[in-house]
């Protein structure tokens, strides 16, 4: 805790459940929060310049947020301020991700159990993708939401979908942490370190 940390004391009535004469105590708890719960930890914490250099080392970094949500905004605003354009997909009913994003891959339309069963295919949505970019565009990031219901197969086809995709970013959130830390997806998916280091930033 840090050494701005300031105390509230909360007053809680209590009143007894009797029905007859109502007692009350004043509870007092300490909370105690410092300066990053006043104005933001990501503000606090000027990590976004690791960020920036991770994403280009890495090309493919499996991300921890806050439960709460929000701060994953500010780390996406960054990249897209150095001319990034960004795929959004959910990792539940993603499919194979394999055939969602490089290949032509059919999909069946629920048929409700009146129509006849239907399949239509669809262009590989990362080419697709790429296949729109701008000229001034710096690439495309693959932002994968849920990715912690992938499979280890799964995640480590992301992990080396830069390989293959030279202009693609792979960023997966693969859980939850205290503060929004990330590592190499490479290492979250059991492949050997393609340079032997890790992130800047690691969960403790």
């Amino acid at each position: 805790m840090s050494s701005s940390a300031t105390a509230f004391h909360l007053t809680a009535p209590l009143t007894s459940a009797t029905g007859g004469r109502r007692s009350r105590r004043a509870a007092v708890g300490g909370v105690r929060c410092g300066l990053a719960d006043l104005i933001g930890g990501d503000l606090v914490r000027p990590d976004l310049g690791r960020w920036l250099q991770d994403v280009e080392k890495h090309k493919a970094l499996a991300v921890y947020s806050p439960h709460e949500g929000g701060y994953e905004g500010r780390y996406l605003n960054r990249l897209r301020y150095q001319g990034y354009r960004f795929l959004d997909l959910t990792a539940r009913g993603l499919g194979d991700p394999e055939s969602t994003l490089t290949k032509i891959h059919p999909v069946c339309p629920p048929h409700l159990g009146k129509q006849p069963i239907a399949r239509w295919y669809f262009p590989p949505e990362v080419d697709y993708r790429l296949s729109l970019l701008p000229p001034d565009a710096k690439g495309l990031v693959l932002w994968v939401i849920e990715a912690k219901v992938l499979s280890k197969a799964e995640l480590q086809f992301l992990a080396l979908l830069p390989t293959l995709r030279p202009k693609v970013k792979v960023i997966a959130e693969c859980g939850n942490w205290r503060k929004f830390v990330w590592r190499p997806l490479r290492e979250i998916a059991g492949l050997p370190s393609a340079e032997g280091s890790t992130a800047s930033v690691q969960p403790e």
